[in-house]
């Protein structure tokens, strides 16, 4: 299946999901000693970048996939997928990212009812996240509208799956000042779905780790090097 501009990803036919890489961040802990910013996901980690693995991870199970970021769209030519900016001044956060998914969703996939974010520093994204969001919204009581991944009781926000339809809630509370991820969704239901620890180099690794410092990048290779020993 071809999907317009994204290039060789193939994604889930039929799929009313589409899928938005939040890289609109500014990374201040990991290059902490430089400028104050940068992009993460473009870090080098197993001889790719590593917002390469999170796309490989999450591009199957979506419909279509984009990346949220802001500045100069074209350091992300390499991934061939669309580059959304929030339309939202300022760097206001995570949730600006969400909206700009939201209303790209909408233009771009017209069929889709939701859209399933991650964070492009995160390299060990379960295969299986979208369906177990899906799912467990499926199940959840009607006033559980919008489903975050949870792992060892923590709630990861920047991580989920999002109503399209609430796109102009969110641009009003935006505009009000909201700010704080979970003062949103819990006016609208707020869904935890948990998730195991994986496997990966030997070690029980949360499976949505993500390498916020040089550190945490560096421990991300240790793991993959072991893996791939392993394997090899």
């Amino acid at each position: 299946m071809t999907r317009g501009n994204v290039g060789p990803y193939e994604g889930q036919p039929g799929s009313s999901i589409a899928g938005v890489l939040l890289a609109g961040g500014q990374s201040r802990r990991m290059f902490a000693d430089g400028p104050g910013g940068g992009d993460k996901g473009l870090l080098a980690l197993d001889d790719r970048p590593m917002l390469q693995h999170v796309i490989d991870r999450l591009a199957p199970q979506v419909g279509t996939l984009a990346i949220n970021a802001n500045g100069d769209p074209q350091r992300f030519a390499a991934f061939h997928l669309p580059v959304v900016a929030d339309t939202v001044g300022g760097y206001v956060g995570p949730l600006a990212g969400v909206l700009a998914g939201l209303r790209w969703a909408k233009a771009a996939a017209p069929d889709a009812t939701h859209i399933a974010t991650a964070s492009t520093d995160a390299p060990f994204l379960p295969a299986d996240l979208v369906a177990r969001l899906a799912a467990a919204l499926a199940l959840a009581p009607q006033g559980e509208r919008i489903a975050l991944a949870r792992s060892d009781g923590h709630l990861h926000p920047v991580i989920g799956l999002w109503p399209i339809e609430l796109a102009d809630d969110l641009e009003r509370s935006l505009a009000a000042g909201v700010r704080k991820v979970l003062a949103w969704t819990d006016r609208h239901g707020t869904l935890g779905v948990d998730f195991g620890p994986q496997r990966i180099g030997g070690q029980d690794i949360d499976p949505f780790f993500n390498a916020n410092t040089p550190d945490d990048l560096e421990l991300a290779r240790r793991l993959l090097d072991v893996e791939a020993a392993s394997h090899g």
